[in-house]
């Protein structure tokens, strides 16, 4: 069975040798010494490899089960529920004042990758209540905060995001579910929503459920949209429960993986709910909770990979098979160990130099959020709107290929499901499409965000691979980083003057490159997140390094991604350049 061990020693790296986050004027920064962000580390590792991780295998196997309009989670869920529940680990960065710890969003990310490689399906149910209490927290009123968010922080009650409908997934203009207001202030909901990731399971007391509807004689699409608060359970003016609302799981998905997370249909038969925010803006509320999921998603991708690439290597240094080309080097043994065969070897860096770099990025994507909401850092704010597709396309997108590749280490043995390596890559497959699939991503970067406030985002990244370049060029052992990232920076400049020229006399010219530029923009990304972290190597081994082999690893690694990884960015400039006429060539009978 597949083991897990939490990476502490590189999300330490990445926190304080390359991020400096105590250093940082961001509120609540200066708290992020080293001994501090271990001890919370080494505690959520522990809850991760001894209480999720032997989980894993038991809901992909058990799954969830609906009885009566009750779905029952797999054996041992809702004991580890509870143990989640007892270590404050849902609230962690949720105001102290609705009984969170208040740290900031850098941590949450950090803690939630780890239970998330250990055991996604299982850590959904306390990922979607929090996306739920950030939107409450935003756009909620002081009674709806004061109602609901003590018991989402605790997790005592979950939620969730009521979306899509059988008819409408992206284009939830075309939704049917309807709002009608009621005399006490209140909306009766009726409809049906299906893919509700956590609609129905029994480790909570209630469940609060973020419904989007329409009001009758609104406007028409996606502006007529409204969000409601629709408890499973109606709460009293004192905070106890009530009666059961109109609400119920008619059936459970059976699903590709994920399968220890009740994934729902939803029907809402005149239940009661309240509004959220404001009345035809449901959208911009329930992009509160939707950005921050889009995040999350692509620290799933992330998280499945790491998980996948441990099992791999660790199978590769076990396995006889083969002799080395280059001689024996396990003599004593009938066989050489897998991984002294270089396609091996490529296959477990490119797998080592993702997950690195991608735990880097996503953690400066958590900076750049905690900059923008507790900083009220506006520049921070436009490129973190920048960057969310890029986390979660990329990221998910990537993550699957190297679970895929982690999976195709096993040979043989990784396609029976007893060695677990399958359950890995079809958890990982999800993220690829749910929080809006990566096509409509690429889309959203490129028909928006590139242009977003005037493309000062966009050129502010620019600018700042520009400065790093500059700055570190001539230090010893840093060409091998600024040289290639320079290079492929001048890829995603020149592919998005390609759509600057082109975009707006043919959209399909840019649209048609919208998920190569998604990758370029990603691998940049890395390649930037690589050429900071061999700064901070280089710098630890100035300054004597007890660990030395740590930061020569991880420079050969970095190394790696630029020589090996960072150039296909001339691949996906060269694609996005010859436009949509071989795209758009034939007819839609001719398929």
């Amino acid at each position: 069975m597949p083991s897990y061990t939490a990476p502490i020693k590189d999300l330490q790296f990445i926190l304080h040798d390359m991020l400096n986050v105590s250093a940082q004027e961001t509120p609540g920064y200066a708290e992020l010494e080293p001994d501090f962000t271990s001890a919370i580390l080494e505690e959520a590792g522990k809850m991760a490899t001894d209480v999720l991780a032997p989980l894993n295998r038991v809901g992909d196997t058990e799954g969830c089960t609906l009885d009566n309009g009750v779905v029952r989670t797999p054996a041992g869920f809702k004991d580890a529920f509870d143990q989640v529940k007892a270590g404050g680990w849902p609230g962690i960065d949720l105001p102290d004042e609705f009984g969170g710890q208040n740290m900031p969003y850098i941590m949450y990310t950090a803690v939630g990758e780890l239970s998330s490689a250990a055991n996604q399906a299982f850590t959904m149910y306390q990922g979607l209540t929090h996306g739920a209490a950030s939107a409450i927290l935003a756009h909620g009123t002081d009674e709806q905060k004061a109602k609901y968010l003590p018991k989402m922080t605790s997790c005592d009650w979950t939620g969730t995001m009521n979306l899509t409908e059988p008819h409408c997934g992206t284009d939830l203009g075309l939704m049917r579910t309807k709002a009608e207001p009621q005399e006490d202030g209140s909306y009766a909901v009726t409809g049906q929503k299906i893919f509700i990731s956590s609609g129905e399971h029994d480790m909570a007391e209630n469940i609060i459920h973020l419904v989007l509807a329409k009001i009758p004689g609104g406007p028409e699409g996606i502006k007529g949209v409204s969000l409601f608060i629709v408890p499973k359970f109606l709460v009293k003016d004192d905070g106890s429960l009530g009666e059961r609302n109109g609400v119920a799981c008619g059936k459970l998905e059976e699903k590709m993986g994920i399968h220890g997370n009740s994934t729902c249909v939803m029907d809402y038969d005149g239940a009661k709910g309240w509004l959220l925010g404001d009345m035809h803006k449901g959208m911009r509320a329930m992009f509160t909770m939707m950005n921050e999921a889009r995040i999350g998603v692509g620290m799933q991708g992330l998280a499945q990979a790491s998980v996948a690439y441990q099992n791999a290597v660790e199978y590769a240094l076990d396995r006889l098979q083969g002799r080395a080309v280059t001689g024996t080097e396990n003599p004593d043994g009938p066989a050489d160990p897998l991984i002294v065969h270089p396609d091996i070897r490529r296959s477990l860096m490119d797998q080592k130099s993702f997950v690195e770099g991608g735990r880097a990025f996503l953690l400066w994507s958590s900076q750049l959020i905690d900059q923008s909401h507790r900083g009220g850092d506006a520049a921070a704010e436009g490129l973190i709107s920048l960057m969310t597709p890029v986390v979660k396309g990329f990221l998910t997108d990537q993550g699957y290929d190297m679970t895929v590749q982690a999976q195709q280490i096993y040979g043989g043995h990784g396609y029976i499901e007893e060695w677990g390596m399958s359950q890995f890559t079809r958890d990982a497959r999800i993220a690829m499409i749910y929080e809006g699939a990566n096509g409509v991503q690429a889309l959203d970067l490129v028909g928006r965000k590139l242009a977003q406030d005037g493309g000062k985002h966009v050129m502010a990244f620019f600018d700042m691979v520009k400065t790093f370049c500059k700055e570190n060029g001539d230090v010893e052992g840093m060409a091998a980083f600024t040289e290639p990232l320079k290079a492929a920076s001048k890829d995603l400049q020149a592919a998005g003057m390609f759509f600057m020229q082109n975009g707006m006399k043919n959209p399909n010219a840019a649209l048609a490159g919208s998920t190569d530029f998604l990758h370029l923009f990603g691998h940049v990304c890395l390649g930037l997140m690589w050429a900071r972290m061999a700064r901070a190597a280089l710098t630890a081994l100035e300054n004597g390094a007890s660990d030395a082999a740590f930061y020569e690893t991880k420079l050969a690694t970095g190394r790696y991604y630029m020589a090996r990884r960072l150039p296909a960015t001339g691949l996906h400039l060269v694609r996005i350049q010859t436009g949509a006429d071989t795209v758009m060539a034939l007819d839609a009978a001719q398929f």
